[in-house]
This record gives C-alpha cells, structure tokens and sequence, in this order.
C-alpha cells in the first residue's frame, strides 16, 4: 500500500519534500554550518542521479537492431536544433532586460533539453513504440551532449573565462554525462553479463532515483525564486514560457510521428523531458531563474500526460466485452 502510494505520488511528494527541505535549512540556525557542505554533496550527487537513471534506461535495450533510427527521429532532432539555435541567436544579438533574458533562457532549455528517461513507460501504457522511443532518447542526449556546450556559453559567458575554456568545461561534464551511460551499459551487457543482469532486476529504481533527483532540484529551484529580486511577472512569464514550450513539442511530436505511424511516440519524444537534467542544466549554466522554466515543465508535461493517460481507460472502459 505505502509503496504504491509513493508511486502513485512521487511527483508532488518530490518537488515538497525539496521544497521543505529548502526552507528547513534556510531558516534553521543550527543548520547554518552544514549549508557549505550540502551544496557540495548537492553539486556531486545531481549528476550521479542522472547518470544511474539513464544507465538503468539504456541496460534495457536488448540489441542494437532496436535502435535502429527512423525518419521521425531526424524532424524532431531538427526541430530541437533549429528552435534552440533561433532562441540563443535572439540572446545574443538582441539586447534586453537581464529579467526578460531570463524567459528565452527558460524557453531554451526546455527545448533543448533530451527526452525523459520514464518517457518510454508512459509511451507504452498510451500504445506506442517504447523501442523507438528509447533510441530518440539517445540521440536527444547526444543531441544536447553537443548543442548545450556550444550554445550556453554564448548565452551566459563568463567574465572569468574564454568561450573555449567555458566550452570545454561545459564539455566534460555534460558529455560524459548524458552519453557514457549507454556505452557503460553495452560494455556490461558483453563483458560482464551478470553485472548487467544484476542492474535489469532494478527495474524499478530509475523511477525512484528520478524522484531523489527532482527533490533536489526543486529545492534549488525554490531557492533561485527566494533569492531572486525578479518581479513576480516576470517568474510568472518564464512559467507560461514553460508551458507553451511543453504544448508546443507535444503537438509537433505527435503531428510529425503521425505522419510516420507513430504519433504516441513522436509524442512523447519530443514533449516529454528530462526536467530534473533541465532544471540542473539552467542552475549551473544560465542564470539560476531561469531554472523556473523547466521546473514549470514539470507540471504541465504531467498534466498532459495525466489528460492522455485518462482518455486512454476511459476508451478502453467504453470497449464492448467479447
């Protein structure tokens, strides 16, 4: 019963639990010089979070014929690219407020941002392809794997380093990161097949170390809202740019995989994100506000798949029973 309700609840019991954790050791004295070392231990266990959800994704993958790409693939990689060019393009050569700089940054992030790692559970509740949803989560990850560390240090530079520095540190953290995964996944899938049959009895726990991570950055993403002395117009815009980003790729994914026969998986591989990476992604590299646009992401893509989710039993209650 209780594991159920966690599953059932993880979302919202994530982004509270960081929430409250924020605030508890924001305003609790005695924890005052313990803040030093949990932001360290923050800054280390964000990416290794990240890197064992998509481990655990990709020791799924049974061979290498089911990821085979597809024509859809290629539209919506396009998109992606394209879109996010065009938002960091008006970044650089359009001068703004740093407030409303803040808004594109969250647009851009959402947007570039690769495809969630539990995308492919809810594609195969709806019906679709969770194989060919798999592999445009990998290539999504190479995607950004690319584009983050060229693009970001264009959009935020640092005074304190060149592009090239800021590229190749973005680089090294980025990359590895997103793409090492799947390589580490393949080499115990050959070399060493009971540590890889060991990590397949896990099947579960990419979801719960999912939950972890988006506890934690939910609390950083309160605390750039706390500490920010943007109007609240302003964080209510970098939400709404959340939002029209979200309907926007769920809408062209489908269209696009429509086209191909796979409208639930173009669907999803394209509105569906990896927001805790999004959000971490934002924090460290951008403005740290404009992390409110993927965590915004978070609700509205669970909205709507919530929506579709609930469409799809009440279609399957109204089936006549042979």
């Amino acid at each position: 019963m209780l594991v159920r309700f966690l599953k059932n609840w993880t979302l919202p019991l994530a982004m509270l639990t960081g929430t409250l954790g924020y605030f508890i050791l924001a305003n609790v004295p005695f924890l005052a010089p313990t803040k030093p070392y949990i932001n360290d231990l923050i800054a280390y266990i964000t990416p290794l979070l990240i890197f064992a959800q998509l481990l655990l994704t990709f020791c799924k993958v049974e061979n290498l014929n089911e990821l085979k790409p597809k024509a859809w693939h290629g539209w919506l990689l396009l998109f992606q690219t394209v879109s996010c060019l065009a938002i960091a393009a008006l970044l650089v050569c359009c001068p703004m407020d740093e407030i409303y700089r803040e808004v594109f940054e969250g647009a851009m992030v959402c947007v570039i941002c690769p495809t969630a790692t539990a995308a492919a559970v809810i594609t195969g509740k709806l019906g679709g392809s969770a194989s060919t949803l798999t592999t445009y989560t990998l290539l999504s990850n190479l995607l950004a794997a690319v584009a983050v560390p060229l693009v970001f240090p264009l959009v935020e530079p640092h005074a304190d380093m060149t592009f090239f520095v800021a590229f190749l540190k973005i680089l090294s953290k980025v990359f590895p990161l997103l793409l090492f995964p799947f390589f580490l996944a393949w080499f115990l899938r050959v070399c060493m097949p009971r540590v890889h049959h060991f990590l397949l009895g896990f099947h579960d726990l990419a979801f719960y170390l999912w939950g972890g991570a988006l506890a934690i950055v939910s609390g950083q993403t309160v605390r750039s809202l706390v500490i920010s002395d943007a109007p609240v117009s302003v964080e209510i815009l970098i939400a709404l740019a959340g939002l029209i980003a979200c309907g926007l790729q769920f809408f062209l994914g489908k269209n696009i995989g429509g086209r191909y026969n796979d409208r639930i998986s173009g669907g999803q591989a394209l509105g569906q994100k990896n927001t805790v990476l999004a959000i971490w992604m934002a924090y460290t590299y951008l403005n740290p506000l404009s992390s409110v646009g993927p965590g915004s992401y978070v609700l509205w893509q669970n909205l709507i798949n919530s929506w579709q989710l609930w469409k799809k039993r009440k279609k399957e209650e109204q089936l006549p029973i042979e």
